[in-house]
């Protein structure tokens, strides 16, 4: 029998070398990120391994594929149901954006820790908002959404393996290969002709929108590999001639340590595509939607931290826009070495970012009573805090990517009222509920504090001093 876990293992595995077929300079950037990853591990030793073992962390993967109706996004959430995985929060790209990105999204990802240091596996999954009449004009909006229901994305078996594999965890050999032949082939780039009228029609919308509403499959957008030091990787990149977009999206390099998340990508790549035009002949075209993103993941935030995280972001665009001439990456790094604090002692203390607690194994043995209070069991090692990884995404940050990769700004209607979406409507349309991805980090802090408190036979009630 084949468990989920490795069913996701080797899902992630088959669907990586899938597109470096697809998209070789895909292999490039793996390349590069075992180098850099490798080189980092040298010289920084143990420390390199704080946010995830080295093993993990070269395995590590995220997706992102996107999907025009509840209806597909319902049957996405079957197939990465099979492979143990659950969307996990609300990213409204629409309004993080300067263009026309008419999204929102989730991200389907395992929840347990054990399951993540298994195997971290997560797909960013956007879904097309039709019925925001910023971007769709009434008649443009029906044509799409019929265009949208005359097609089918997961064939029927793949999808009644799916709901087995998540019923029973596990699938028997012979029908693990099926699903994972089947889902793999679901999210290939299809060589059917495109209409190339529609396509540049939704196109004069957003690219994301004919990328997305254009075609008649999906496929896989981007895959990304996970990289120790993202500020080397893209020099490194860079180095090779490899046209890198202008910049690396979220928080600043700097001295302290590593929070969130920091992304960037090569630019989007022009791939052959075949083309239908208004007479019914076929002519070879290229479109440029593809592209290869990598990250490298910090420690997750609090809403408190969080919350200080988007005001310093406010603070960024304001400095840059007083001062347009300066380097927006140092106006970002002196701003958050200014409001930061530079240890995780201290964002433990401050409440800003989640840590989980663990008994120290060389604690005091003299019959010396414990502190009573998780500050003091940390600051005198009664307790070590491991930092928790930042296993999600930023909307705006992802919406940079989106946006650095498309050739024109789309077009959105500022005079219309954007339609309402929100969590709970996701969690209507997927028909499971979409996690909040705070709740799961606390409740991991929570069930470690209550650890340590049976281990040292006190009752700590989670508040840090």
């Amino acid at each position: 029998m084949i468990s989920q876990w490795q069913l996701r293992a080797a899902f992630a595995a088959r669907l990586s070398e899938m597109y470096g077929r697809e998209v070789p300079a895909y292999n490039t950037l793996v390349d590069v990120s075992r180098e850099v990853n490798e080189d980092t591990l040298r010289a920084q030793g143990a420390d390199a391994e704080r946010l995830g073992s080295i093993s993990r962390v070269t395995a590590e993967r995220h997706g992102a594929i996107r999907v025009g109706t509840p209806a597909e996004l319902r049957d996405v959430a079957r197939v990465f149901g099979a492979l143990g995985m659950r969307p996990v929060g609300f990213y409204d790209l629409r309004e993080a954006a300067a263009s026309a990105v008419p999204v929102v999204s989730t991200a389907f990802r395992p929840v347990d820790p054990q399951e993540l240091a298994r195997n971290p596996f997560r797909v960013f999954t956007s879904l097309l908002t039709p019925a925001d009449p910023r971007f769709f004009d009434a008649d443009l909006r029906s044509r799409l959404e019929t265009f949208l229901a005359g097609r089918e994305l997961f064939p029927p078996e793949l999808l009644v393996l799916a709901d087995r594999a998540e019923a029973e965890h596990e699938l028997p050999e012979a029908d693990a290969g099926r699903f994972l032949r089947l889902a793999v082939q679901a999210f290939e780039l299809s060589a059917e002709p495109i209409d190339r009228a529609w396509y540049e029609e939704l196109e004069r919308v957003s690219a994301v929108a004919a990328d997305i509403g254009g075609v008649r499959s999906t496929h896989i957008n981007h895959l990304t590999p996970r990289v120790l030091d993202i500020d080397e990787l893209y020099r490194r990149m860079t180095g090779r001639g490899i046209e890198m977009i202008d910049a690396i999206q979220g928080p600043p390099g700097w001295k302290g340590p590593d929070l969130l998340l920091r992304q960037t990508s090569f630019r989007a790549l022009a791939e052959p595509r075949a083309l239908r035009l208004a007479d019914g002949s076929v002519t070879r075209g290229a479109l440029r939607v593809r592209f290869g993103e990598v990250e490298a993941r910090g420690i997750a935030l609090t809403p408190a931290g969080r919350a200080l995280y988007d005001r310093l972001l406010t603070l960024v665009d304001d400095e840059s826009a007083r001062r347009p001439t300066a380097d927006r990456t140092e106006v970002a790094r002196a701003l958050w070495t200014a409001h930061v604090p530079a240890t995780e002692h201290e964002l433990g203390a401050q409440g800003l970012a989640y840590f989980t607690y663990h008994a120290a194994p060389d604690r005091p043995r003299n019959g010396t009573r414990p502190p009573a209070t998780l500050g003091e069991l940390t600051s005198r090692g009664w307790v070590r805090a491991e930092p928790v990884v930042y296993e999600d995404f930023l909307p705006r940050s992802a919406a940079g990517i989106f946006q650095s990769n498309l050739s024109g700004e789309g077009s959105r209607n500022t005079e219309r009222e954007g339609a309402a979406y929100d969590s709970e409507w996701l969690s209507g349309a997927v028909e499971r509920e979409v996690l909040d991805p705070y709740a799961l980090y606390a409740h991991q802090r929570r069930l470690s504090i209550a650890q340590v408190g049976r281990e040292l036979g006190l009752d700590l009630d989670g508040t840090h001093h």
